[in-house]
């Protein structure tokens, strides 16, 4: 829009001509918060200011988001506009923001009544942040804005903030029938009167010069004014709102208002998703509701990843209080309120920046400045005192600053492994320790930031949703064992294992990922190490051959804290099991005897540990266990679940389960039958394979097939073998759905590896539009597929409704026949490879990732879960649904 010619001019009036002399007029860049208990006090003055502006030939635009009755109607001169402020915070400060940004310089703004965006926020903090984002913003525009507030619905805190950003700030009283402005604040203006009470007399104002009068008028407003109960008046709104709970908990109280006030406090603590929200109303009452503000650090969500552990906790205790009681560990979790992230941003500055950040021109590229900011900026002093007391109740204890946004772990978006934890390991004096727990608190931010989150955001419709962070902060469990810290075993479990190796298995029966040490190695595929799966029906029954193979293809390390360096660390399970002598390894593995006796012929004596579970999973009543938790949750989610959780084992091997998370859980496939042709034509097949695959039932046209050549791949350099990453993620993202062309995206080892020999390190972002992704395995160059379902890996090819499959080509049951795609054209790229990576292709990647056309071949990949049993072949073969 173009600049409105009376911008320059540098005083603006109120309407009434006394209020104009009072204050010595409005200037361009002016807010003005009017404090009021009545809005009809707003109403009186807001009608001449806007009267005044259109005989000027101004435009107002009017933001209508209050309850109250409209302060005036749209029509020459006035631009309503109506904003949902139930769509939360961010949603509804980024559409004033866009709004102050399309309407351009020398606008003038009305508000309605701030006080109304507390029932939509349910803090102060919140209408306060508000203020101090947009006011800037409005007076770096040379705009004049109005707005209005309550004072007695808001805390000292607020108020106190809203006076430091305003620029004009009037209080106004009635006495019985007069009326009385009051400025508090007028930004580089002043007279010997200017704060007085002033008598309004029509539209002149008079200064009450005489302090007896003064006084008379104070004690007079004071007895009249509308007040709190005693010790409430000035608390933060969502103080209150927790001392209604309190109250509701007395004996007496009508049913109906204690169930008011608990859905109250759910909406503006647990979410917005009303399957969620109807487990919380079953689950989480009034007492645990205060629990939980008990352990807070300022307000807001406490996020999904910490209301789906509560819930998962009060499922299970309302089940069978006796043996969940004695089964499950006590939580020890503290929670920051997503309200403190936003505080972070503005208190930083940086809101006009995430604004930035949210169109779709800077959606990546500011968001990358952005991260790198949020690791340094400072955390606002209120918060900082809150983290102090946090600190005193953990002690030296280790702490886990988790990731719990408001939409993660939810049905749909587990956002897995898309923020940061940070381990805290929590050693030193206490400002030390305050200060690393500042940048785990800082790194967590950051992650919102991150490629991965952004893009996983945008494939899943999430952009204009808000989605502010919260934290859950957990003491760590486990034990010292010297001077290394971690529990007995980890892992991961789900109620519905859609990843059945064998037609023999059960897949309601759930499945477990094991590891011995901190749980990392259960969420992530991590290098040259694999986690133990154990489908629950039948936990003898591993994904493997022979014994040599599980001992090869089983844990070789453990991530444990150190405390002495105050870090994580990967320590070798052998070494372990010589410095920590109490780990109760005769439960969480095997000596190896096979390997004991090549020792001995050797000339040594060698005790040598694999971590298989299987005493603790023969011995012991740990996977019925397990699998009467996952089926109790899932009965009350009336939906598959996935468990995080720890295992602390007794001397009589009892375990104790700290479960420290619970979320719906993805599944992929059909649930109709898919008949597998008799035989396929060894010419026409493309692979097959026993087992080793996710996804259920599923029969997909392939149109175009991303392969990374094995062998040339394994002879790149290894910065040559991150360029094969970042091209495949260039050819991923050349289409914008899955839909416009299905590919097969097919490679040596692991996709998705923070190690490049051991496959290709791509992000999620770089395969997050294929439809299919296979990993093909190479012993000879100790390039092995890791069966890592249940990890964070595994959870975003579910949400992406990407199939996935693991080649062994040289075992039993396994074929795959490269050479097929030989009679399939070259696909031809739409995009400038080049332009599109931002660097000279080399010669030799190029070569490496071959892309063939599969459209006229007519590919198909069918699957079926009960014969376990997965093909991919071109025409020649029928395959036919039964269902």
């Amino acid at each position: 829009m173009t600049k409105d010619p009376q911008v320059q001019q540098a005083v603006v009036s109120t309407g009434l001509q006394g209020l104009d002399h009072v204050l010595d007029g409005l200037r361009v860049g002016d807010n003005v918060v009017w404090r009021v208990d009545d809005i009809e006090d707003y109403r009186r003055f807001v009608e001449p200011f806007v009267a005044a502006a259109r005989a000027r030939g101004r435009t107002i635009i009017y933001l209508r988001f209050g309850s109250h009755a409209p302060l005036v109607e749209a029509g020459p001169g006035v631009e309503v506009v109506p904003i949902d402020a139930l769509r939360g915070f961010e949603p509804f400060t980024r559409h004033v923001f866009r709004l102050i940004t399309e309407y351009g310089r020398g606008a003038f703004y009305l508000c309605d009544c701030l006080s109304d965006l507390l029932d939509a926020w349910a803090t102060d903090h919140m209408v306060g942040n508000f203020f101090r984002a947009i006011c800037p913003y409005l007076y770096q525009m040379d705009t004049v804005a109005w707005f209005a507030l309550h004072p007695h619905s808001h805390s000292h805190t607020t108020l106190s903030r809203i006076r430091e950003t305003t620029q004009v700030l009037i209080d106004v009283r009635r006495a019985g029938e007069a009326v009385h402005v009051q400025p508090v604040k007028v930004w580089q203006r002043s007279s010997p009167t200017m704060f007085l009470p002033h008598r309004q007399r029509g539209t002149q104002f008079e200064p009450v010069v005489d302090s007896s009068e003064a006084t008379r008028l104070q004690a007079l407003l004071e007895e009249q004014r509308p007040g709190q109960p005693h010790g409430r008046q000035l608390l933060d709104y969502w103080d209150r709102l927790f001392l209604a709970a309190s109250d509701a908990l007395a004996e007496g109280t009508p049913a109906a208002d204690r169930a008011r006030v608990q859905d109250e406090i759910l909406r503006v603590l647990i979410g917005r998703d009303e399957r969620m929200l109807e487990l919380a109303r079953r689950h989480l009452g009034l007492e645990e509701l205060l629990a939980i503000r008990s352990r807070m650090v300022g307000s807001g969500y406490i996020g999904g990843k910490a209301a789906g552990m509560l819930l998962a906790r009060r499922i299970l205790l309302a089940q069978d209080p006796q043996r969940w009681g004695r089964v499950l560990e006590p939580h020890d979790s503290h929670f920051i309120g997503a309200d403190v992230y936003y505080a972070y941003l503005v208190y930083n500055g940086w809101w006009p920046r995430l604004m930035r950040q949210r169109t779709p021109e800077g959606y990546f590229d500011e968001a990358r400045s952005l991260r790198h900011d949020m690791l340094h900026g400072e955390i606002p002093p209120e918060v900082r005192r809150e983290l102090e007391r946090v600190l005193d109740h953990y002690g030296q204890y280790p702490i886990l600053v988790r990731s719990s946004s408001l939409l993660e772990d939810g049905f749909g978006n587990a956002f897995a492994g898309k923020y940061e934890s940070v381990f805290c390991v929590n050693q030193g004096n206490p400002a030390e320790r305050l200060a690393r727990l500042e940048d785990a608190i800082r790194r967590v931010y950051a992650s919102t930031m991150s490629d991965d989150a952004l893009s996983y955001r945008r494939q899943r419709g999430l952009m204009d949703q808000e989605e502010p962070m919260a934290l859950l902060l957990q003491r760590v469990n486990g034990r010292y064992h010297g001077s290394r810290y971690l529990p007995d075993a980890a892992g991961v479990g789900v109620s519905w294992n859609t990843f059945v190796w064998d037609g023999a298995l059960d897949p309601s029966a759930g499945m477990l990922r094991l590891v011995l040490g901190l749980g990392t190695r259960a969420v992530d595929r991590v290098a040259r190490d694999h986690a133990c799966v154990v489908a629950l029906d039948r936990p003898e029954r591993q994904p493997f051959h022979s014994r040599d193979e599980a001992y090869r293809y089983s844990q070789h390390a453990a991530d444990v804290l150190d405390i002495e360096a105050n870090r994580e660390a990967a320590v070798p399970v052998q070494q372990l099991a010589g410095a920590a002598p109490d780990l109760p390894l005769n439960l969480l593995g095997e000596i190896d005897r096979e390997a004991g006796r090549r020792a001995r012929e050797q000339g040594r004596e060698e005790r040598l540990w694999r971590v298989t579970f299987t005493p603790l999973l023969q011995r012991t009543g740990f996977a019925p266990l397990m699998r009467d938790l996952l089926k109790t949750l899932e009965a009350a989610y009336a939906h598959p679940v996935d468990v995080e959780f720890t295992v602390h084992l007794d001397a009589d091997g009892n375990a104790g389960v700290n479960l420290v998370q619970c979320r719906p859980l993805a599944t992929l496939g059909s649930d109709r039958p898919v008949e597998l042709p008799d035989g396929v034509d060894p010419q026409r097949l493309f692979f097959a394979s026993d087992g080793r695959f996710m996804g259920g039932n599923m029969d997909l046209a392939i149109d175009r097939v991303i392969r990374v050549e094995g062998a040339r791949y394994a002879g790149l350099s290894r910065p040559q073998k991150y360029a094969v990453a970042r091209l495949v993620g260039v050819l991923n993202r050349q289409y914008a759905r899955p839909e416009e062309c299905a590919t097969l995206l097919i490679g040596p080892g692991r996709w998705g590896t923070g190690t490049p020999e051991l496959g290709v390190p791509v992000r999620f972002a770089d395969i997050d539009r294929v439809r299919m992704l296979v990993e093909v395995a190479d012993p000879d160059a100790g390039i092995v597929p890791d069966l890592s379902f249940g990890s964070h890996f595994f959870q975003d090819l579910v949400e992406a409704r990407i199939a996935y499959a693991a080649l062994f080509p040289a075992e039993p049951g396994c074929e795959y026949h490269p050479a097929w795609l030989d009679g399939c054209p070259a696909h031809t790229p739409e995009v400038d490879l080049e332009a599109a990576l931002g660097e000279p292709l080399d010669p030799a990647v190029r070569a490496t990732v071959q892309v063939h056309d599969t459209r006229d071949a007519d590919l198909r990949v069918v699957a079926d879960v009960v014969r376990q049993r997965l093909l991919s072949f071109g025409p020649g073969s029928t395959v036919t649904s039964t269902g």
